[in-house]
């Protein structure tokens, strides 16, 4: 290369790095001009909207703590240093709405119940930690009474503020959930945080399947802000059906379904909590209660099951084939362990696995009633959009579902239905056609992953507003015959028209004789929680 054009080189690369350089140093001032310009509209915000200003002790050094109506901010106070060099001040934030209750400290002897030396105030408040709500407590100190008082009364009324939040709720414990902790459960992580956020509470510990139906039917709920339910994911479907079946009834309202005034929170205390990890991503009572506490606030979509023109019931998800037929077979061992019976039944029902003959129709989701929240509470009824709209296939399935909601839970941390969320005004219909054992287990196996479930040819997926099936025949030996008899796996019977199909709607066994429509209704229901894309993940069933 010649002497020019080496020169040329080295005049292109200072060139180039010049470039490069001005570049990172025009990208660092806009950075700081937004750092700042941000800086000076807080400072604004707050300069604006200081309630009140004061020096506390937090963690043995004195503060300067800020408090405007939607925030409290404290910094250190530091001495001017001699040598005038700049100390770095570690400013901390905490927003009111995460703060549940404030209490006044007092230096209290053994035995004294009331009075005592004031010492500040503690704000009571959670702190998030991935899906987990915390409980957390910041501790403000200052031995003034008036100065305390002052700022108890502010935030007080500051909390009071929070319309959402509940101050009287009917509670619904199911003794009998899961292991029978329920009752343990509320008293120590639920019970406590009530207390401490004066929610009042009426308690009715349910004594038999139907019981909390039979309340909701009967009690005068105008006095309630809320219904919270302790149990697991049967508890939970009986009460979310009997809250939105007290609506239609106050409303005198049999056709179409009524949005219930109170909202449900849901406290796990079963096997697996569908519904629960669905709106919290967690099975933990604690984060649970927080949401109620806080007053986090989901509408949900719900689904109607109904059968020639009579309602069956109201709920999020339904499973007809194998699904509904584990189920069947779970409950005929209710003296075994809950993990046991539910291995068994997947075990049971995978050796014995056959296809069901039956008509397959629906209405799939128009694009408008997918996003609802800029299109007010739409209820679509599948009837009015004409029968040319329906699709309708007839064919072998081994598995049919239908979910208005992800279906999350620990064992599918990405939901039995991942495509769907809990408010999008439609329902994820998943069919799975005839295949071998193998193929199925295959399609089961992935649930416990990331993806790919869906990914096989014989499994088909659709977004519907309603659905309706109309059973044709089952395939196979009758299982009662094939139970006692063993080798007798050769004869095909047709399905008597007084026999009934078992369905598992949101965990619980429900038979019905004749076709089912499902609707989708649109957030339907008001869950206490906030939704989340997936669950905490555990080891799934061992059993495939």
């Amino acid at each position: 290369m010649s002497e020019p054009e080496e020169e040329l080189q080295r005049d292109s690369t200072k060139k180039k790095k010049k470039e490069k350089k001005s570049g990172k140093k025009k990208k660092k001032e806009e950075k700081r001009e937004v750092e700042e310009e941000q800086q000076v509209e807080e400072e604004e915000e707050h300069s604006e909207c200081v309630l009140l200003r004061g020096i506390f002790r937090l963690e043995k050094k004195s503060h300067d703590v800020l408090l405007t109506r939607t925030r409290l901010t404290w910094t250190p106070i530091v001495p001017e240093n001699p040598t005038g060099e700049a100390c770095v001040l570690h400013t901390g934030v905490m927003l009111l709405q995460d703060v549940f209750a404030v209490k006044i400290k007092r230096r209290r002897s053994v035995g004294q119940e009331s009075g005592g030396a004031v010492l500040g105030i503690a704000l009571f408040c959670c702190r998030r930690r991935g899906k987990r709500l915390e409980e957390d407590t910041l501790q403000l100190h200052n031995a003034s009474a008036e100065h305390t008082n002052a700022w108890y009364n502010i935030l007080k009324e500051l909390l009071t503020g929070f319309s959402s939040r509940p101050k009287y709720v009917k509670v619904f414990i199911n003794p009998s959930s899961h292991k029978k902790e329920a009752v343990h459960i509320y008293r120590e992580h639920v019970a406590p945080l009530f207390k401490m956020a004066e929610v009042r509470t009426d308690i009715t510990v349910t004594e038999r399947k139907g019981h909390a139906l039979s309340v909701m039917k009967e009690c005068k709920l105008d006095e309630y802000d809320g219904v919270v339910c302790v149990g697991g994911d049967g508890s939970v479907a009986e009460l979310c059906h009997a809250i939105v079946f007290r609506a239609q009834l106050d409303a005198d309202s049999p056709e179409k379904p009524v949005k219930p005034a109170l909202p449900l929170g849901i406290i796990p205390a079963g096997s697996t909590d569908v519904v629960s990890c669905s709106v919290h991503g967690v099975r933990d009572p604690v984060t649970a209660a927080l949401h109620i506490v806080l007053g986090h606030l989901q509408q949900v979509d719900m689904c109607s099951f109904s059968s020639l023109g009579q309602l069956v019931r109201f709920g999020f998800s339904a499973m007809f084939g194998f699904g509904g037929r584990s189920l069947a077979r779970a409950e005929k061992k209710r003296w075994m362990p809950s993990s046991r019976r539910r291995e068994y039944a997947l075990v049971k029902t995978l050796a014995r696995l056959r296809p069901e003959d039956c008509q397959l129709s629906f209405l799939p989701a128009k694009k408008s009633n997918r996003n609802l929240f800029e299109h007010g509470d739409q209820d679509p009824d599948p009837e009015s959009e004409g029968e040319e709209s329906w699709t309708t296939n007839q064919g072998l399935y081994l598995s049919i579902s239908i979910m208005s909601i992800p279906c999350l839970s620990p064992h599918t941390p990405q939901g039995l239905a991942p495509n769907t969320s809990l408010a999008n005004g439609s329902a994820a219909l998943i069919a799975v056609g005839n295949t071998s054992r193998s193929e199925f287990i295959k399609h089961l196996k992935r649930y416990s992953g990331t993806s790919g479930q869906f990914s096989f040819p014989f499994v088909e997926t659709h977004a519907v507003s309603a659905v309706r099936i109309r059973h044709r025949s089952l395939i196979g030996c009758s299982e009662d015959e094939s139970e006692e008899e063993g080798d007798s796996k050769t004869s095909p019977i047709i399905q008597s028209e007084g026999a009934s199909f078992p369905w598992n709607i949101d965990g619980e066994l429900v038979e019905i004789a004749n076709e089912v429509l499902v609707k989708v209704h649109p957030r339907l229901i008001t869950l206490y929680g906030e939704e989340v894309d997936e669950a905490e993940s555990t080891a799934s069933c061992s059993c495939i």
